[in-house]
């Protein structure tokens, strides 16, 4: 495990910074910035945890993602060290397909208790299932960074990184649309919803008259 005595160290202040494995990158090469997408995915996902209430549908959402938080910093410790041609099982730590299959468990768990939709939805209805659709679309991004990573230097990326950050937006739809039972429910996209021809006619001010 890592110790933290000092917190600044000045060794990135010329744009560099250092691996797991010992070796020194830049913080804008694509493992740096994978590395950086998924902290930003765990943050977002702290936010969320910040919003669960201790009804049953939150209290399930927040175990969910305090394991999750758990699983993103092992993607990140895996990003931090290429993996090599000749490193034997167990040597280094890496995201494993097992915790993906455990992703797939829950979703489909959830899942089951919703109801099929017909139509896209909007990020919205409470505000956990708001910070959860940005949690979703920050881990899409990450999931795009380890795969530009995995094309830039596909021998030394571990795929099931990219598998696990895969199922895990699709797990965050899921929890959000679990976030809004006990509020509004699904806030569905319409399609075309402004392009009438004819503007609607603007709403008439308050009577304020009485305030």
């Amino acid at each position: 495990m890592p110790r933290l005595t000092k917190i600044y160290t000045r060794t990135g202040d010329a744009g560099v910074t250092g691996l797991g494995d010992g070796a020194r990158a830049l913080k804008n090469e694509p493992r740096v910035e994978a590395m950086g997408e998924v902290d930003e995915a765990n943050a977002a996902i702290g936010l969320s945890i910040c919003r669960c209430d201790d009804s049953t549908h939150g209290s399930a959402i927040r175990s969910v993602l305090l394991a999750v938080q758990q699983d993103l910093f092992d993607v990140g410790a895996d990003l931090c060290v290429p993996l090599l041609a000749d490193e034997k099982p167990g040597e280094r730590l890496r995201i494993s397909a097992d915790q993906t299959k455990r992703l797939e468990a829950l979703i489909d768990d959830h899942n089951a208790a919703l109801k099929p939709l017909e139509s896209f939805i909007l990020p919205g209805g409470s505000e956990l299932s708001a910070r959860l659709h940005l949690a979703r679309a920050i881990v899409r991004r990450a999931e795009r960074r380890v795969v530009t990573l995995k094309t830039a230097d596909p021998k030394a990326t571990n795929a099931d990184t990219i598998v696990y950050l895969n199922r895990l937006s699709d797990l965050l739809f899921v929890l959000a649309r679990i976030a809004n039972i006990d509020h509004s429910g699904d806030v569905l996209w319409v399609p075309g919803a402004n392009r009438s021809a004819d503007p609607p006619e603007p709403a008439s001010p308050p009577d304020q008259s009485s305030a």
